[in-house]
């Protein structure tokens, strides 16, 4: 049986608990890096390439929240972690239930609750990278806020969470900030047709323009006509990848799923900045 390694109180994953080395390749300035658990190949990098393990990255992610947050925020905070690329990329998403918000439409309220995502490689692929966001009770989809929400660093031996704590000393209020631009979507009234014309633009595809208005159209039964209920049609295609939304994933047999939807909530982010959804929910 599988154990998780403990640290901090945070529970990591044994299969992401593991030191690795270089060795040199026959190609000029590049290095082999190999899992020392199991002696395996996870990446090529550079020469000058240094990394940290998983569990000194998330040792510090996560000893910076409990400090910076609190007792009360860190108060039954759920964990979720994705790997990919055979361990050498990982991703911890944790949700605070304890920082939360109402959002209510003329149909439903729900809830949404504050989460931190933290990113992290060991085979030069990924740098250290967090982001900031919610996730909504009533269907679990995840939100993150966006590209100026994300603190990113190069990933060498000397990283530093100067930016992540700062970013952290707003993060309440920034999520209460996020709750409001969720409740004004919620209130502003869409017309169906002009939701279907927004999103053959936005998609570049009448196909799958159709296909997330089908999500839509799912959304609206709980939801109600509004901007809130578009944003939700964006999230689950974030959030989920099978026949509950039509959106699968092609399998190419690689261990890139987590990336993959991982990329789909980065994708979302640039929909709701794009100039489509802002003409949308400011008509």
């Amino acid at each position: 049986m599988a154990l998780d390694f403990t640290t901090n109180g945070l529970d990591i994953p044994e299969g992401l608990d593991f030191t690795a080395r270089t060795e040199p390749t026959r190609m000029a300035g590049k290095k082999y890096v190999i899992n020392n658990d199991t002696d395996e190949v996870i990446g090529i990098v550079g020469s000058k390439f240094n990394s940290v393990t998983h569990t000194e990255f998330y040792d510090r992610v996560w000893e910076t929240m409990s400090e910076q947050l609190g007792e009360e925020a860190m108060k039954g905070v759920q964990v979720k972690w994705n790997t990919a690329r055979n361990n050498a990329f990982a991703m911890l998403d944790a949700t605070m239930p304890s920082t939360k918000a109402l959002i209510t439409t003329d149909k439903q309220q729900t809830e949404i609750s504050q989460r931190v995502i933290a990113l992290h490689g060991v085979d030069g692929l990924c740098s250290n990278q967090v982001f900031f966001g919610a996730i909504d009770f009533f269907c679990t989809n995840g939100m993150i806020r966006g590209e100026h929400d994300k603190v990113r660093r190069k990933n060498t031996t000397n990283f530093n969470m100067t930016t992540f704590i700062k970013e952290l000393e707003n993060a309440n209020s920034d999520f209460y900030s996020q709750a409001e631009q969720l409740q004004t979507w919620a209130r502003t009234p869409l017309e169906y047709n002009s939701v279907r014309d927004m999103l053959h633009s936005l998609m570049g595809s009448e196909k799958k323009g159709d296909k997330m208005l089908g999500l839509y159209s799912q959304e609206i039964q709980t939801r109600g006509h509004n901007a809130f209920a578009l944003y939700s049609a964006f999230t689950n295609y974030a959030s989920y990848a099978d026949e509950r939304n039509g959106f699968k994933l092609r399998n190419t047999g690689n261990d890139t799923n987590s990336i993959s939807m991982w990329g789909r909530e980065q994708e979302v982010t640039k929909w709701v900045s794009s100039k489509q959804f802002k003409e949308l929910v400011a008509a």
